[in-house]
């Protein structure tokens, strides 16, 4: 099939500044502390200083994006629940009664939640700019979107990052929500890395032994059926996946097109930035982990993208609340960047690098 050309969507897409990120490496080292004592969360608000091109980055307004769409694949037993739950979910963003709502509030973030592609509307949640359809197709009888519909949705995520950049948001989290996503997700990640079914499929939401094989052989038989073509994100995507999954790839492609630090949560959320790094693999750069999740996949898909979690926590939750884990960390890290005092200004000379 016909590619698209992601020029014009993409174009804008750099890398971030380097020299700012050794700046602030520079700065870690003149603090008065034993060099590298913070470990990896140095390098990270180094690379964050380098997304916003200033050695003082800030983080303090930050948002959870979290998309929520249903999934036809429900229909074939590979879910504990039924695709009512979506609805219900996404309507308790708004008064605050999820798990990541909670957490959001405890880390001092936004969560901010968009219906692309509910079965029902959710009042208050709905708008028509950000809602695709009422879910997919079952990916068993016919391919789960159109190209038109999967390109909608990745432009919606950009859009989606426009938008909250325009607002003031410094760092984005991301998060979802949709029975099924675990199904579509795995599918995905079969397809994009090669790995067999076995290797990429999980219980999802505690799925019993009886469905999780069942699971399994819906996703096979579905990309045995589909054929969809790796070096062809819209192919995969649009074929075996999910609105939730296109949307998310569009966040991280927006997140790299506005310069902005996008923290992934568990399986899903990875999977859909390894979609968007297939489309332009600057993207990497603006991605940060979080946690590593108890899907079995979730390892094998942060190792694809070159990335480790700092937290190893075996939740299993969605809705972006691995990636609210972070979120105290990095304010933390942040405290001692710029608050600490310098060797300079304790007048005690600074340690010396030695190399092994």
């Amino acid at each position: 099939m016909q590619k698209e050309n992601w020029n014009d969507a993409i174009k804008d897409i750099t890398l971030p500044d380097e020299e700012v990120r050794q700046a602030a490496l520079a700065r870690w080292n003149q603090l008065a502390k034993p060099l590298h004592g913070m470990g990896k969360l140095e390098e990270t608000i180094a690379r964050i200083a380098a997304i916003q091109g200033t050695i003082h980055p800030l983080i303090d307004k930050k948002g959870i994006v979290v998309l929520c769409a249903d999934n036809g694949i429900v229909k074939e037993g590979v879910s504990q629940t039924g695709d009512e739950v979506t609805a219900v979910v996404a309507g308790n963003f708004l008064s605050g009664q999820t798990s990541v709502c909670k957490m959001a509030k405890a880390a001092g973030a936004d969560v901010l939640p968009y219906d692309i592609g509910i079965r029902t509307d959710v009042k208050g949640l709905t708008r028509t700019p950000y809602k695709i359809s009422c879910g997919t197709n079952n990916f068993l009888r016919e391919p789960a979107m159109t190209r038109k519909e999967t390109i909608q949705a990745i432009h919606i995520g950009m859009q989606i990052v426009k938008e909250r950049k325009q607002e003031g948001y410094e760092i984005l989290a991301t998060g979802e929500m949709g029975i099924g996503n675990t199904t579509t997700s795995s599918a995905v990640a079969c397809s994009l890395t090669g790995e067999p079914v076995e290797v990429m499929t999980g219980r999802g939401a505690g799925l019993s032994d009886k469905g999780l094989t069942r699971k399994k052989a819906v996703i096979r038989e579905g990309l045995d059926k589909w054929r969809p073509d790796p070096s062809d994100v819209v192919d995969v995507l649009s074929k075996v996946g999910g609105l939730d999954l296109a949307g998310l790839a569009g966040v991280f492609l927006g997140c790299a097109t506005y310069q902005i630090p996008a923290v992934l949560d568990g399986f899903i959320t990875s999977v859909a930035a390894l979609a968007a790094a297939r489309i332009h693999p600057a993207v990497r750069n603006y991605l940060f982990a979080s946690h590593c999740s108890k899907e079995p996949a979730h390892a094998r898909i942060l190792k694809e993208l070159g990335m480790e979690a700092p937290l190893c926590l075996e939740m299993a939750l969605g809705e972006g609340t691995g990636a609210c884990a972070l979120f105290p960390l990095l304010d933390m890290a942040m405290a001692v960047y710029e608050e600490m005092s310098s060797f300079d200004d304790i007048q005690i000379a600074q340690y010396e690098e030695f190399t092994t």
